[in-house]
């Protein structure tokens, strides 16, 4: 009932915006995600908008509304569907909710190095994959650099996977994570992000997962002095525009936005290197030990997901592919 009065709400407000903007020709679509403005994905979203704005001369415009304003990620990706909000920024391991497809971005290890992620991604592979969700009322604009994903904890080094054992870790909303922490041992529990920081305080969670900017900006160090650099996953985030926006574009129109969307691509890539290295610095200075276990314990133990997710015809194509991908 809640996500469906905000659709209510935001739908009557989208109306509203079309209607204004008729007039004086000037077209804004509504962004809203999860993150800190300090965060490099929403600077590089503010860097997409000014490009749009440039390129179009001012016949189109974002309006980004960060921080969970208009909702938790799942809730952006539902009003989203209907028309809502425009364009948001989600996980891709939240998307294999929607499109399966995107699930083998979640798969552990999938990707050898940095450059063979990106060449996926930015390959035919890639492009894929983001034109999968049109059938649930979402079209892909590009992929956002979201690092590799490690394990942090409250009060237990995690050295081994033995040590995840009886662990409460929170999880995004994925089948694909849950499997992996339980193939590691751990318990997984989903939180939204944005709980997740009293959740660690209460001791609703043990740990979580995730990549080092996002443990900084979110402030999780605070309650976490534990942070093991496994690099299980590298998921993407993914920046969707709702196929109700993007179907009333023109070809013109759609052009201009899918050429932002990509330059604001590139332009994360360098904002989030130094992101990486300065949060990580940050949290050492704050007291957290930076743990570099062993990887290949922790890759001996989920072998048997790529078994499991073989099984369906579609994700054993694709992690074939993906597996000869050079790089």
């Amino acid at each position: 009932m809640k996500t469906l009065y905000k659709g209510i709400l935001f739908f009557g407000l989208l109306l509203t915006s079309v209607a204004c903007n008729t007039a004086s020709d000037v077209k804004v679509i509504k962004l809203g995600h999860g993150l800190d403005v300090s965060h490099p994905v929403h600077k590089s979203m503010v860097y997409m908008s000014e490009l749009l704005e440039k390129n179009s001369k001012g016949q189109m415009k974002i309006k980004i509304y960060p921080s969970q304003q208009l909702g938790t990620e799942r809730e952006l990706v539902e009003l989203l569907q209907i028309g809502s909000v425009g364009i948001t920024k989600v996980s891709a391991s939240v998307l294999e909710n929607f499109a399966p497809s995107y699930s083998v971005l979640s798969i552990p290890f999938i990707f050898n190095s940095e450059q063979h992620r990106f060449n996926v991604l930015e390959g035919e592979i890639g492009s894929e994959i983001l034109n999968d969700g049109t059938r649930f009322w979402f079209q892909g604009l590009c992929f956002y650099d979201a690092g590799s994903r490690s394990f942090y904890t409250k009060d237990k080094p995690i050295y081994s996977p033995s040590d995840l054992e009886g662990q409460k870790i929170r999880v995004m909303e994925s089948q694909t994570a849950m499997s992996m922490v339980r193939s590691l041992g751990g318990s997984p529990t989903p939180i939204s992000f944005g709980e997740l920081y009293t959740a660690l305080q209460q001791g609703v969670v043990d740990g979580a997962e995730n990549n080092p900017p996002s443990f900084y900006t979110s402030r999780h160090y605070e309650v976490s002095k534990y942070y093991t650099i496994d690099e299980h996953t590298a998921v993407p985030d993914v920046l969707i525009i709702s196929t109700h926006i993007w179907n009333s574009l023109s070809s013109k129109e759609k052009e201009w936005l899918q050429n932002a969307a990509s330059e604001s691509a590139e332009y994360q890539k360098e904002l989030w290197k130094k992101a990486s290295t300065v949060a990580l610095e940050k949290v050492k200075e704050a007291g957290v030990e930076i743990i570099y276990p062993e990887k290949y314990q922790f890759q001996e133990k989920v072998k048997d997901l790529y078994e499991t997710y073989k099984q369906d015809p579609l994700k054993k194509d694709l992690i074939d592919r993906i597996q000869k991908v050079e790089g």
